[in-house]
């Protein structure tokens, strides 16, 4: 298993996306050590002293008046951990729980939390040993912090709740006991430490971010054939025209669009005398969507870069300053707007696919191809159920989109008067990049099966090779047979990268 090693405060989309799909374990610079330890000394301070601290001898919340005897101090963060594990639904895939862990990670090695050093040790040996809490999906409204999905990852550390190791969930002390590790038991505003902040809402919003990119840069590649499958022009991808308009990711979608399309037969074919002026804006206006995506995609790349490295928990220890102060930095207002923006892109991209699958079923607007790509319509429906079944995705995506972050509710007796919903507003994320994908396999399938109607002239060698790959495992549709696994397998192909991959071409980066 590979081990990255995190700077707090300088992690990198790069280091993130490897965390979430290849499970690398993690751990911090030591060098961030001191720091830690700074900012625990100062809690220790307070906890001798007589003066009230906010989480650490008061209750919480609403309770924070209440203040707490020094030896009840202990007895408190348990107490707090066990009480806010009110997670309710299905378990979080082990990838997302995993990601959670490296930013609560990140977040404490700041050296603003006042946690032990014992308490981020612990972390990163879960990691690397593949001790994994068992978190449920539903309980957060995204302030003040994550609380109830970052309690059962405390409760976990703590022996208690459950956990995942070897395939096995089991009871939490087990899981540890087996992987050799020891649970701790919480000193002063450690569980506090562990269960505010974002790293719940900015986990689901990465790995959206993450998987939202792969799928844009797949829609290149297949936009691409659909374009040479209805024998579309090429002319609007001209590079002054969208150096004129100068936003990068319509800049490189066009690049990208025709270097797709490079040497193509089929496109050479009918340059000249064809009777069509325009083609519709699914295949014309391809840069100007997908690359307007790209750049809201990494618009929430770089919020979510600053996030993933920022101290969220409070109250928070400004060591220089000698202070303990309470804050905000748990409200996970600019995680819940980067998810809404990527749900925006995602619904986006989906939608002009979802116009381009029809156009080429479609034999008034597809330039001769046969009606739902079938060559005996009529006994043969072809691709024309593929077909709705991308319209019922894409309008399911379409009302995923609307925001989430404009939903507040008051909570904890009106003390947390104004929440994020970040947390299901990232949570979405998967299912909506479900739907484009399966959007985009159908028209990979589309796409592919009106290359096929085309020969003798054949497309470009790099999307001929796109096609080589996806008859590997869908065979051409000659006659009606059971679909629902050809589109399974395309949408598993698009999901996978293995669209971008088969093209080996340089793609567009997330990188800001």
């Amino acid at each position: 298993m590979t081990t990255l090693t995190l700077t707090p405060g300088a992690a990198t989309l790069d280091d993130l996306a490897r965390i979430y799909r290849e499970e690398a374990s993690v751990r911090l610079d030591p060098a961030c050590r001191p720091a830690i330890e700074l900012a625990h000394a100062r809690i220790a301070k307070a906890v001798a002293g007589e003066d009230a601290v906010y989480g650490v001898n008061t209750g919480f919340g609403k309770l924070a008046s209440v203040k707490i005897a020094s030896e009840d101090t202990a007895t408190l963060q348990r107490n707090l951990i066990l009480s806010h594990c009110c997670g309710v639904g299905p378990a979080i895939p082990r990838g997302h729980a995993r990601l959670l862990m490296a930013l609560k990670l990140l977040s404490l090695g700041r050296g603003a939390s006042g946690v032990r050093l014992e308490v981020v040790d612990l972390i990163e040996a879960m990691l690397e040993r593949g001790v994994t809490p068992v978190i449920p999906a539903q309980g957060s409204v995204g302030a003040s912090g994550d609380l109830a999905p970052l309690a059962h990852m405390a409760a976990a550390m703590m022996g208690h709740g459950e956990a995942e190791f070897e395939g096995r969930v089991m009871p939490g002390g087990e899981a540890l006991a087996a992987a050799g590790l020891t649970p701790l038991e919480f000193g002063p505003k450690e569980g506090l430490a562990l269960i505010n902040g974002t790293q719940f809402s900015t986990a689901f919003a990465l790995a959206g971010l993450f998987d939202a990119w792969r799928a844009a840069s797949s829609a290149l590649v297949i936009s691409a054939l659909s374009t040479d499958a209805i024998m579309g022009s090429t002319a609007p991808l001209q590079p002054e025209i969208h150096a004129l308009r100068g936003h990068r990711g319509q800049i490189e979608a066009g690049e990208t669009m025709r270097a797709l399309l490079n040497g193509s037969d089929i496109r050479e074919s009918h340059v000249a005398n064809d009777a069509r002026v325009q083609d519709p804006y699914c295949i014309r206006c391809q840069p100007q969507v997908t690359g307007a995506a790209m750049d809201v995609l990494r618009m929430a790349a770089r919020t979510l870069e600053v996030e993933a490295n920022a101290a969220t928990d409070n109250p928070l220890v400004l060591v220089g300053a000698d202070l303990i102060v309470s804050g905000g930095n748990f409200h996970a207002e600019p995680v819940g707007f980067a998810a809404d923006m990527i749900a925006l892109a995602v619904a986006e991209i989906g939608a002009i696919a979802q116009r381009r699958v029809a156009l080429i079923v479609d034999p008034v607007l597809s330039f001769n191809l046969p009606p739902f790509l079938t060559p005996n319509p009529g006994l043969n429906s072809g691709y024309m159920i593929a077909e709705v079944t991308t319209a019922a995705l894409m309008s399911e995506n379409k009302h995923l989109a609307n925001p989430c972050v404009t939903d507040s509710t008051p909570t904890s007796a009106n003390q947390e008067d104004h929440v994020s919903m970040a947390a299901h507003g990232a949570r979405r994320l998967g299912q909506m990049i479900e739907n484009l994908n399966r959007i985009l396999g159908v028209e990979l399938l589309c796409a592919a099966q009106g290359i096929d109607f085309r020969a003798p002239l054949a497309t470009s060698e790099t999307l001929q090779r796109v096609v080589t790959r996806v008859r590997k495992d869908v065979a051409t549709l000659d006659e009606d047979r059971y679909l629902a696994p050809d589109l399974e397998r395309a949408a598993q192909m698009v999901a996978e990268g293995e669209i971008t991959r088969t093209a080996s071409l340089d793609m567009p980066e997330l990188s800001t």
